[in-house]
């Protein structure tokens, strides 16, 4: 029988949209079991410059709930993502190709693959719609 792979993938999963769907389906389907690490309110804050709409247990509740993910965390900090990597004993990484060529560095660890976004869907832009009114 072959050996299992575990697949991790991170995000925010902010305002949770097709686009966000498609990228944990098409993660899960490169191997057994999909972990998804969920950014923590306070690391968002950080990397975006404000805080998600929904509460961080909020989005680790959404993103649990789906078919193909199999294990959720808090991912607390951008510099662990070695350590989560084999905590998880993740045979992929997969992350979106806005972040190409960004964690090539675990190639030594496991396979690195990152998926092209859906086209014309962003959590940002459906924020800023939102706001807007229109």
């Amino acid at each position: 029988m072959p050996e299992s792979r575990t697949v991790i993938t991170f995000g925010t999963f902010d305002v949770f949209h097709v686009g966000h769907l498609r990228v944990i389906e098409r993660a899960a389907a490169l191997g057994d079991r999909l972990v998804v690490g969920v950014s923590a309110d306070e690391l968002n804050l950080r990397k975006k410059g404000r805080a998600p709409v929904f509460s961080q247990a909020e989005r680790l509740a959404i993103v649990a709930a789906l078919k193909p993910v199999d294990e959720v965390f808090v991912e607390e900090s951008l510099e662990l993502k070695r350590h989560y990597i084999t905590e998880h004993a993740a045979d992929v990484l997969v992350m979106g190709d806005d972040w190409a060529g960004r964690f090539d560095e675990f190639e030594d660890i496991c396979e690195v693959v990152y998926l092209p976004r859906t086209p014309a869907i962003s959590t940002t832009a459906l924020i800023e719609k939102i706001s807007a009114g229109s």
